[in-house]
């Protein structure tokens, strides 16, 4: 995107996005050379990449069925949203009940263009999309306010988005700060890639990605994922891998991401 004099460009095409680099991992089209090479070379270091994104992506589709259908949460807090696929957290929230509030958030234009596009609410419900980044949730917080009612539960969502988010930045501090907004009853759920699932492979495909996108994530171990949940109670089956949490079809395949979902007391 063009830029006025002295201004830096929305964004540059030439380098890799989180965001663009998983949609070419689900297949999709709305992406660029760098990310296209970003993905392959993460697939080439551990050749699970693709698959783990679609299995993240179902992660999704069923704890958001989960959180609506047997926890009776009709607020969602949905951060690092991504470029919208299939089964978005508004539709399986709104498929079990209309009247559900979703606020997407992200950084990316060209995810933000295609939420506003595409991420349209039923009538009973509402949803918004607000240009910003999870490491600074007061901004967050304070313009999901004008969708959401935090008196009420809401579900806070970080799919796959942690990982991109050093220690530097403080991640675990930005997680605690949503939480405290919450009331009792809301949930936080994420997924993580682990650090300790086939390390050496693991830490090659995010050293790649960290690389070509210029920004420095982090895989991080079972305990250390866990420590994002702080006090809040853990749903049964826990922090597990993420095709073993509630499947719809079992399976034995080792995915190298943590996923769980927590209620705060």
């Amino acid at each position: 995107m063009p830029a006025g004099k002295g201004q830096r460009p929305a964004f540059d095409t030439t380098v890799a996005n989180h965001a663009r680099v998983y949609n070419y991992l689900l297949g999709g089209k709305d992406n660029f050379a760098a990310d296209r090479a970003a993905g392959d070379a993460a697939i080439k270091a551990h050749p699970a990449t693709a698959y783990a994104a679609r299995a993240n992506r179902a992660f999704l589709a069923r704890v958001v069925r989960y959180l609506a259908a047997d926890a009776g949460i009709r607020q969602f807090l949905d951060i690092g949203t991504g470029i919208p696929a299939a089964n978005n957290t508004h539709q399986v929230a709104e498929s079990v009940a209309p009247e559900c509030r979703i606020v997407y958030v992200d950084n990316d234009p060209v995810v933000l263009a295609h939420a506003r596009a595409l991420l349209t609410s039923s009538p009973e419900g509402a949803t918004d999309y607000l240009d910003a980044d999870l490491r600074d949730p007061g901004k967050i917080l304070t313009q999901a306010a004008r969708t959401l009612d935090f008196s009420q539960p809401v579900a806070v969502m970080l799919i796959a988005i942690l990982h991109v988010i050093g220690d530097d930045d403080d991640p675990f501090g930005c997680v605690a700060r949503l939480i405290d907004a919450v009331p009792s009853g809301s949930y936080l759920a994420l997924s993580h890639v682990a650090s300790d699932i086939e390390p050496e492979k693991v830490a090659d495909a995010m050293g790649r990605l960290s690389r070509a996108g210029n920004r420095q994530g982090a895989a991080r171990s079972h305990a250390e994922v866990t420590r994002f949940f702080g006090k809040l109670e853990l749903v049964e089956p826990g922090l597990v891998q993420i095709p073993r949490w509630r499947p719809d079809i079992e399976t034995k395949r080792s995915i190298p991401m943590w996923g769980g979902v927590a209620r705060k007391p």
